[in-house]
């Protein structure tokens, strides 16, 4: 299994594609691991050196101690690329990487050739909503997070999608059920404590917009509020809730190629 080493554990990535192409990084959401962006796999191969990785606590990486900081996902993004000697690379991050992404972008955007940031905001739902959320896994252990699987198809989907497609949404869902509920309270903590809204403008590098016309956790009106203090930021909406990468695959891959091929 390739991991790269940090300083408190391994974070578990994947890469695939053409060596001597450019490379693209996936951020997953909340509760998914980097199957989440199995749907792309085909078509990005063609194009780019695709590099996928687990965030901590969730899938095969590390589950550190205590609560967690987008910050520290970021830097965990930077030593990812240190340790495979990528110079640079687009990014393309969903929701909670999508917020990694910001950071990024506001930080360190000299590693950044080109951003993409999916059903994502400045600052995601508040704080009564994440600490609910993290007081209600951490009591309810393992049996919470199976709850919270069967509560998230309606964010994440929808209803159409989630009964066309059941063995897709089933996938996707089984990922946050699967995911440790330490794990993902940490994460749960460093999306409630994020907030670019007042630094986006620090983000210089080309950016695309990607929002789901039914997405109600990070809405398109989320995504124009961004597009609007990110100079040039490109946007588009695609018919999808929550996980437009999935529920609108074929849409989000084209339009996500031709913005990075411009």
């Amino acid at each position: 299994m390739p991991v790269v080493h940090l300083a408190d554990g391994d974070l578990h990535y994947q890469l695939d594609g053409p060596s001597d192409a450019p490379v693209l990084l996936l951020s997953n959401s909340l509760g998914t691991d980097l199957g989440m962006w199995d749907t792309q796999m085909t078509a990005f191969t063609e194009h780019f050196r695709v590099l996928r990785y687990d965030t901590r606590g969730h899938g095969q990486s590390l589950v550190g101690e205590g609560f967690y900081s987008i910050e520290q996902l970021g830097r965990d993004v930077l030593a990812l690329l240190d340790q495979l000697n990528i110079r640079q690379a687009s990014f393309c991050g969903l929701s909670m990487g999508g917020l990694i992404g910001q950071w990024l972008g506001i930080h360190a955007g000299e590693r950044l050739d080109k951003l993409v940031l999916s059903n994502t905001a400045a600052r995601i739902a508040s704080d009564e909503v994440w600490n609910s959320r993290i007081d209600t896994v951490l009591q309810g252990g393992q049996q919470a997070m199976s709850d919270l699987r069967d509560a998230s198809i309606a964010r994440w989907f929808t209803a159409e999608f989630a009964a066309a497609q059941a063995a897709q949404a089933n996938r996707i869902t089984a990922m946050l059920a699967a995911t440790t509920a330490q794990g993902y309270a940490a994460n749960c903590a460093a999306v409630r404590d994020a907030d670019f809204r007042e630094q986006l403008g620090a983000i210089k590098v080309p950016t695309l917009i990607v929002c789901g016309t039914a997405d109600a956790v990070t809405t398109p009106e989320h995504g124009r509020f961004m597009q609007q203090h990110i100079a040039g930021a490109q946007l588009i909406e695609l018919h999808a809730a929550h996980l437009s990468n999935v529920e609108a695959g074929e849409a989000f891959t084209q339009a996500v190629v031709d913005f990075l091929q411009q």
